[in-house]
């Protein structure tokens, strides 16, 4: 019985967990506390939260439920600054993407208090209260990592809660926590500012590469224009296993140039198909831990007034288009035209309208 929710830091995640809260699970009393007094506002006038705050007040006492959506090196401080306050009962929670070393410290706190490690395997490209919304966890997975401050029954209240937003829970120990999202976020991250810095690095004087750039090569760095901030503290939090996946992932490029140094052509063979057969293997419909992009490829003629003609067609149907381009490298590109979508939902509407006016539409 969750009645009372207190959400510390009102960002993207935060905001939206606010939101599912308020409008998937019908909880009524959400007290949220952030230093940002905009977000606080949005979130009042919004009628998403109930009370708002700096920071901590005393009514956070009445939490039946308190998620911490801080980064996650001020984690520890905040837990440390509300267990004197919150109930024996309270469950609190983190929404951190590293797990291990922050759990280890959170076991060293003394005292009596519920701590149930939290990652929700969502996000997206913006950030702030502005971005958030209620449904950023449908389809997703939501992990939860025990520790030696959980107790049976508050996994089983947490995973009803976020099963409330539309998320798939999921438990993980903290160590295979952090060995899967070094795996799937974190080094791809890296692995993708390398591929962005090689190019800049080797980029002829009138920046060929730069301008050539697109299609397939867009689609894989496109996680590079990440915080760089956010990915500098993760790579140090999440040390060993982000560690650990470089010294594999540079084992596999020095065999792969054996292979071509060898002129083994089967194995290079192999490479490639291993990788389609793994990768087509992924659900489509599950949100990833990266942000995914919701965007239709539109094969049209480059003509005066397409682009009016597309957009204005969509929006008469009530579809907001995030961006829409044309583009010149066409390398991988099935048409011309790219529009970007908020969501998977206006993602399928807008193209079976696309479809109905005869347009030929891929979906990316």
């Amino acid at each position: 019985m969750v009645n009372c929710v207190t959400i510390i830091g009102l960002g993207l995640i935060g905001g939206s967990i606010a939101k599912a809260l308020k409008e998937r699970c019908g909880i009524k009393h959400i007290i949220g506390i952030d230093f940002n007094q905009d977000a606080l506002e949005q979130a009042l006038q919004g009628g998403i939260i109930s009370l708002g705050a700096k920071d901590i007040i005393p009514e956070i006492a009445q939490s039946d439920v308190v998620f911490i959506c801080t980064p996650v090196g001020k984690t520890v401080e905040w837990i440390q600054r509300i267990i004197p306050i919150v109930g024996a009962n309270c469950i609190i929670t983190d929404a951190g993407s590293t797990k291990s070393q922050l759990i280890d410290s959170i076991e060293q706190i003394p005292g009596s208090f519920r701590f149930v490690g939290g990652h929700p395997m969502a996000g997206s490209e913006r950030s702030g209260y502005g971005a958030s919304k209620s449904h950023l966890f449908e389809n997703a997975y939501y992990i939860l990592t025990p520790c030696a401050k959980s107790a049976p029954e508050d996994v089983e209240t947490l995973t009803s809660v976020v099963g409330g937003f539309g998320s798939i829970p999921i438990e993980l120990s903290p160590q295979l926590h952090d060995k899967v999202t070094g795996a799937i976020s974190h080094v791809p991250h890296i692995i993708s500012a390398a591929l962005v810095n090689m190019v800049a690095d080797t980029d002829s004087p009138e920046g060929y590469m730069q301008k050539l750039a697109a299609g397939g090569f867009k689609d894989i760095t496109r996680i590079s224009s990440a915080n760089p901030e956010m990915w500098h503290n993760i790579c140090f939090s999440n040390q060993d296993a982000v560690m650990e996946m470089l010294d594999n992932y540079i084992q596999i490029l020095n065999t792969f140039k054996a292979y071509i140094f060898e002129k083994n052509d089967a194995d290079v063979y192999r490479f490639f198909n291993n990788a389609k057969g793994y990768r087509d293997a992924m659900a489509s419909k599950i949100t990833g831990l990266i942000p995914g992009t919701y965007e239709l490829v539109i094969d049209v003629v480059d003509k005066p007034g397409i682009i009016g003609e597309v957009a204005t067609l969509l929006g008469k149907h009530g579809i907001n288009i995030k961006n829409l381009n044309i583009t010149n490298s066409r390398e991988f590109e099935g048409g011309v035209m790219i529009i970007s979508l908020p969501d998977t939902l206006s993602l399928q509407k807008a193209q079976q309208i696309l479809l109905a006016y005869n347009y030929k539409v891929i979906e990316r």
